[in-house]
Parts: C-alpha cells; structure tokens; sequence
C-alpha cells in the first residue's frame, strides 16, 4: 500500500529527480542510479515499463539526462552473474526454459545479460549513449560443492534448470542472507562491453537483516524474508526464505555467513 501511495503522489520520482540534480551539480561526483536486478524488473510487462521511470525521474525537479552516468544492478543481492549451462533460448522438449519454476517467464537468466539488455533499453528511451552499468559481485559467486559443473538432466524443464543454474537459491526473490552464496567476482573496471565496473557495495558479511525479532536502538524492525521458517509470500512464490540462521540486525557483523562467502567463493579465493 505505501508503494502504491508514493507511485500515486509522485514522491518517489520527485525525490530521485532532485537528488540528482543536487548530487549531479558537485564536481567529481558520478551518479549511478539503482536498477534492481533481473528478478524483479526482468519480465515484458515491467522491464520497459521501468526504464520508462527513470527517464522520469532523470527529467524531473530540475535533473536532466547529464545527471546520470549510469545504473548500478544487484545491489545487496545475489543474482548470478553468468548462468553458462542454460540460456533463455534453450527448450527441454517442447517447453521452453521460460515455463520452468525457476525463470517463472523472465527474459533473462542471469545479472551480464540483463544488464546489457537494461542498458540499450535505457538507451532507447532517451539516455546517452555512453551510459554505463555497475554490478554488483560480492555475494553472488555461488562456487562451493554445490556448484553444477555441466547442464541438468533433460527429463523436464524444471530438472534442467535446477540442475544446472549456479544460482542456488530457492526462489529469485529471495534476497536476506542466502544460504550457499559465495563472494563473486572481485571488482574490475570495463570487464564486458556496457559495464563500467563489477564493484563490491555490500560489505560481505555484514547482515541483511535479523532471523529474528531483536531489541535494539536503532530502530530496526524484523522482516520475515530473513526469518529462516518463514514460508513464504505472493513476491516469492510463497517459498521459504532461504535465509541463514542466528543473523543479527542489519548492517552488523554476521561471522558465519563471512565464512560462507569464503567458502564458497567464484572464482576461489586463492
């Protein structure tokens, strides 16, 4: 209800609009501007409908298109960054992978892909050409044993995609200290063509949120995507979360899911 309160108002976009405008006037200062990832903005009806909203907000409260140096995708989350052992074209029998549980009938599989695609889409609705993405690496390597080393067994769709997605966790929208995940790729400048950057700008380690309702004076609530035996809602799919146990509030310490991301780091952590 607050989303559908601050769509209608018009405050989400003024409020983007004049922080560019602001930020974009201070010399040095390069905005980059957060585009989700590809499980929630990847689908027909809102990965158009989504760059048609940053052009608003670009154009609004005095910023203009030069305010924006690019976008920055899967930020905080874990989203594999390349998925090489299927691809959104491939079909087990006469289903496409689209049909699977896993892609739920998204355009893409994978962060490069549809930051790349996001890009020329941004593009096309009137940004400048030379706009360029982020990604962000430092939880989504997904290495480790669990790791698929070639494509899924082709006796359905669903068997195919989940045994071979790097991606590991239960549902795409899922996105509070996911169990498996790795450190992924370490942060390099111009690594594919439209990428300005894989850059690390969640601290691994640092929790997503507590498993539990925890006391504190910081005025962090509880959010149950973070609650380990939480079953569920309509944006995942209503499946479990997936979450790690024992986390604390967000932005503190979690030693135990550090030792994870080490330990199931992509590329290995030498």
């Amino acid at each position: 209800p607050q989303c559908d309160v601050m769509k209608a108002n018009g405050n989400y976009v003024k409020g983007v609009g004049y922080a560019l405008n602001k930020l974009g006037d201070v010399p040095n200062v390069y905005n980059y501007v957060d585009a989700a990832h590809h499980g929630w903005i990847g689908w027909d009806d809102n990965f158009g409908a989504s760059a048609d909203v940053f052009k608003q907000a670009a154009t609004s409260e005095g910023a203009t298109i030069a305010d924006v140096h690019g976008f920055i995708t899967n930020t905080a989350n874990y989203s594999a960054l390349k998925e090489e052992h299927f691809s959104i074209d491939d079909q087990v029998g006469d289903k496409s992978v689209r049909q699977s549980k896993w892609v739920d009938w998204n355009r893409y599989t994978d962060e490069l892909s549809f930051a790349q695609a996001f890009r020329q889409k941004l593009v096309s609705v009137g940004f400048d050409p030379k706009t360029g993405m982020l990604i962000d690496t430092s939880r989504n390597g997904w290495g480790g044993a669990a790791r698929p080393a070639g494509p899924g067994p082709r006796t359905s769709v669903d068997a195919y995609v989940d045994g071979c997605r790097y991606d590991r966790r239960i549902h795409v929208g899922n996105w509070c200290n996911q169990s498996g995940a790795g450190l992924g790729e370490r942060p390099q400048a111009a690594p594919e063509p439209g990428i300005d950057a894989y850059v690390w700008i969640k601290p691994p380690g640092e929790s997503d949120g507590a498993s539990k309702q925890i006391p504190n004076d910081e005025g962090k609530g509880f959010d149950r995507m973070c609650d380990p035996t939480y079953t569920g809602n309509p944006r995942n799919g209503n499946n479990m979360s997936g979450a790690l146990p024992d986390a604390p509030i967000s932005g503190h310490w979690f030693s135990a899911q550090f030792r994870q991301l080490m330990q199931n780091a992509y590329p290995p952590l030498r």
